[in-house]
């Protein structure tokens, strides 16, 4: 399993900033039906206690909640499908970051801070404050250099590895679908 070096994944950050800012693509929407286990489906129903329906996100709960129950503020995870390309280096192995849904799409805390909306198909997600960062899976997946350029202080502002979102909105989403702003409440 090849992984790319710092200096390779520095030199992918241009592409990654050309990420559009609104009005970009539902790329990729993984399940993850057991431990180790993805499934890709070309479309998704996102609902407002389940999050994925046929994620275990719901059954799998939390270490970070006091009572181990599942954290509501990380029910989905968005990844950017320019970053995943970047550090999964063949396209098949971007299911392996553990996110949900892949989506061409500026995630940058400047452009879509916490609280902020997003409509993908008919369901809309809010941002959480929550940080979403690598863990020791990530590193086995993606080696050492991915972690640390994700976790980073430019990764970190980039989410690089993703954001952390809830359901507001329950709907259908797939692949192809376009992923844009909603207006503020």
């Amino acid at each position: 399993m090849r992984h790319r070096s710092t200096a390779e994944l520095r030199a992918g950050l241009d592409e990654v900033r050309r990420s559009p800012a609104d009005h970009g693509v539902v790329r990729l929407i993984v399940s993850r039906p057991a431990v180790d286990e993805r499934e890709t489906p070309t479309v998704a129903t996102l609902d407002v206690i389940e999050g994925l329906i046929g994620d275990t996100w719901r059954a799998r709960g939390s270490s970070r909640t006091p009572d181990g129950s599942a954290n509501p503020e990380a029910q989905i995870t968005v990844m950017n499908s320019r970053a995943a390309a970047l550090v999964a280096v063949d396209d098949d192995r971007w299911k392996l970051a553990g996110d949900q849904i892949y989506a061409d799409l500026d995630l940058s805390r400047a452009n879509l801070p916490a609280g902020s909306r997003l409509r993908l198909g008919t369901a809309v997600i809010e941002i959480s404050a929550k940080a979403h960062t690598g863990c020791v899976k990530f590193t086995g997946r993606f080696g050492l250099d991915a972690l640390r350029f994700v976790n980073s202080e430019v990764g970190s502002a980039l989410r690089l590895r993703g954001l952390n979102a809830r359901v507001v909105t329950g709907g259908v989403v797939r692949v192809g679908d376009v992923i844009c702003k909603e207006p503020e409440p």
